[in-house]
C-alpha cells in the first residue's frame, strides 16, 4: 500500500470495515477488535492513526512491540486462532501499521473470556442474545436448529403410527422387525435424543407441532388487491400440523385462490392453474425445509391480484446469493429435516428446486433480504388471467361478460347452478349435489362459479364467515334459464 492510498483510506473515516487506533498495548483489547472483524465481514485496523483521522505515526520500536502483541493476540487470545496480515506504510509522521483481518470461515470467534464480538457500525459490540449466538453457531455448522431437543415434549407427543408407516415405507421392513423401541429408532434416525424429540422429529411426526412451536406455521392470506395493507381479504388461514400436512394445506390454499383456465383443447377437462403447480411445489418445500428455525416467526404465503409471495424467515445461509441458488447451489441449514423430507415431501435435496421453479415460470423474482433477515420469492401473475376483486357482476355488464364465459361453463358449474335455490350455505350445496369432498367441491364447483360471476356471496367482505351463503347473480339467473 502506497502512502497516498493510505491517505485516501484514512480520509474516508471509520466504518464497519475500517478502525483507527493511535496505539495499542493490551492483547485483550486487540483480540476483541480482531474477533469483531472476523465475526462480521473482515476489515482493516490502522494503528498509528487517531480516532479523528490524524496520522500520528509509530516508531520502529513501537512497530516491533505491536507485532509481538499481534502475534500473541491472534494465536492465544482468539479462539479459534486467526491469521491477520500486517504491513507497515511509511508516512511523514512515522509508520502506520495496517492490519488486514479476513472474514472468518470458522465463526464465531471468541476472546479469552469466551465473549463474542461483532462490528456495529464503526464500533463493536458484544453478542449476548441467545438467538444471535444460535445463528452464528448454525452458520459455522456447530449447531442446527432442527436437531435441538424440544424441551418438555416426549414420545407421547409423537404420532407413532405415522412414524412406523414412514419407517416401513423407507426401509422396506416393519419397525418392530428391528427389535428396537420406538424411542431408540427415533434417536438412531436423529429425530430424538434420550426420549425427547428434536424439532425435526416433532415437525415431521408430531401429533400437534404447533402446540410446542406455535410460530412454526404458515400464515396464508389471499388479498383482493395488490397491497399488504389492503382492508379486505378473500381468504385467510393459519396452516399447521405435520410438515406434510402443512404442505398439502398450502397447495390447497393456492389451488382455491388462483384462477383456473382452460389450457387444453378438450372442453370437458377441468381447468388448470394459471401458474403451474410445480412452481409452488418447489417454493413451498424450499420454505418448509430450508427456513431458519432459530427465528420464531411463521412462513407467509400471500396471494395478491398481481402476484404470489412466499416469505421465509432467515436470509440465505452463509455466502449463498440469489444467482447461485438459481444455478442449483445449496446449503443445508436443517440437515436432519432435509434427510427425511426427501422421503416425505416432493424434495430431492439436490438444489434443483429453485431452477425447476424458474424453468416452469420465468416471471419469478427472488429477494435475499439480509437486513430484514428473510427470503422472498415473488411469482408474478399474468394480467389477462388475474381474478377480479368482486364476484358480484351487475346487470349493466352482462352483455359484455356473457359471450365470453358461457362457452367455458363446465358440467360441474351447470350442476351447481341447477342446485341453488335462494340462499344456501356451502354444506347445503354439497348435500344438494351429493358431494362429500369439501376440497373438490371448492375447486371444481364453487370457485369456478364465483370467478365467472354466476353466483355471489351474501357476505363478500367476510368470505370465511359462518353465516356465509351463496345465491345466483344476475348472470347466473340468465345462465340457469338457458339450461
Amino acid at each position: 500500500m502506497k502512502p497516498e492510498e493510505l491517505s485516501a483510506l484514512v480520509a474516508c473515516g471509520e466504518d464497519s470495515r475500517r478502525q483507527f487506533k493511535r496505539d495499542i498495548t493490551n492483547a485483550d483489547a486487540l483480540a476483541a477488535e480482531l474477533c469483531a472483524f472476523a465475526n462480521t465481514a473482515g476489515g482493516v485496523l490502522l494503528i498509528g492513526v487517531a480516532d479523528d483521522g490524524t496520522v500520528a505515526g509509530l516508531t520502529p520500536a513501537d512497530v516491533a512491540c505491536i507485532n509481538q502483541l499481534l502475534s500473541n493476540a491472534a494465536s492465544q487470545h482468539v479462539r479459534p486462532p486467526i491469521n491477520p496480515v500486517s504491513r507497515n506504510v511509511p508516512m511523514d509522521q512515522g509508520l502506520v501499521m495496517v492490519i488486514e483481518v479476513p472474514e472468518g470461515l470458522n465463526r464465531p470467534y471468541v476472546d479469552l473470556q469466551g465473549r463474542i464480538w461483532v462490528k456495529s457500525g464503526a464500533d463493536k459490540r458484544q453478542v449476548t442474545a441467545r438467538e444471535e449466538m444460535q445463528r452464528m453457531f448454525q452458520q459455522s455448522g456447530l449447531v442446527y436448529a432442527d436437531e435441538v431437543p424440544v424441551a418438555g415434549a416426549g414420545l407421547v407427543d409423537m404420532d407413532v403410527a405415522t412414524f412406523e408407516q414412514y419407517f416401513e415405507r423407507r426401509y422396506r421392513k416393519p419397525a418392530e422387525a428391528t427389535g428396537l423401541s420406538t424411542s431408540r429408532l427415533l434417536q438412531n434416525l436423529n429425530l430424538a435424543r434420550h426420549g425427547v424429540p428434536n424439532l425435526a422429529g416433532l415437525l415431521l411426526f408430531g401429533k400437534a407441532p404447533d402446540i410446542w412451536r406455535p410460530a412454526f406455521v404458515v400464515k396464508a392470506v389471499a388479498f383482493a388487491g395488490t397491497v399488504l395493507h389492503d382492508q379486505h381479504f378473500l381468504d385467510s388461514q393459519d396452516l399447521s400440523g405435520r410438515l406434510d400436512q402443512v404442505y398439502d394445506a398450502c397447495m390447497a390454499f393456492v389451488g382455491r385462490n388462483l384462477h383456473h383456465v382452460q389450457k387444453s383443447a378438450s372442453f370437458n377437462r377441468p381447468g388448470e392453474l394459471e401458474i403451474p403447480a410445480e412452481v409452488f411445489e418447489e417454493l413451498l418445500v424450499n420454505a418448509l425445509v430450508h427456513r431458519d428455525y432459530f427465528i420464531s416467526a411463521p412462513i407467509r404465503l400471500m396471494i395478491f391480484a398481481d402476484r404470489v409471495e412466499v416469505v421465509s424467515p432467515g436470509h440465505l445461509p452463509n455466502h449463498l446469493n440469489v444467482e447461485q441458488i438459481r444455478y442449483g447451489l445449496s446449503n443445508l441449514r436443517n440437515p436432519a429435516l432435509a434427510s427425511h423430507a426427501f422421503h416425505i415431501l416432493p424434495y430431492r435435496g439436490l438444489g434443483s428446486g429453485i431452477p425447476r421453479a424458474a424453468a416452469a415460470w420465468s416471471d419469478l423474482e427472488l429477494i435475499d433480504d439480509r437486513q430484514g433477515n428473510q427470503f422472498k420469492a415473488i411469482v408474478r401473475r399474468t394480467p389477462q388471467v388475474t381474478p377480479q376483486v368482486t364476484p358480484q357482476v351487475t346487470p349493466q355488464v352482462t352483455p359484455q361478460v356473457t359471450p365470453q364465459v358461457t362457452p367455458q361453463v363446465t358440467p360441474q358449474v351447470t350442476q351447481l347452478l341447477g342446485a341453488i335455490e335462494g340462499e344456501m350455505s356451502r354444506l347445503e350445496l354439497m348435500q344438494a349435489l351429493h358431494l362429500k369432498d369439501r376440497k373438490s367441491f371448492s375447486q371444481t364447483y364453487l370457485l369456478p362459479a364465483l370467478t365467472r360471476g354466476f353466483i355471489e356471496m351474501t357476505h363478500p367482505d367476510k368470505p370465511q364467515s359462518s353465516k356465509q351463503r351463496y345465491r345466483l347473480s344476475a348472470i347466473g339467473i340468465e345462465e340457469k334459464s338457458k339450461r
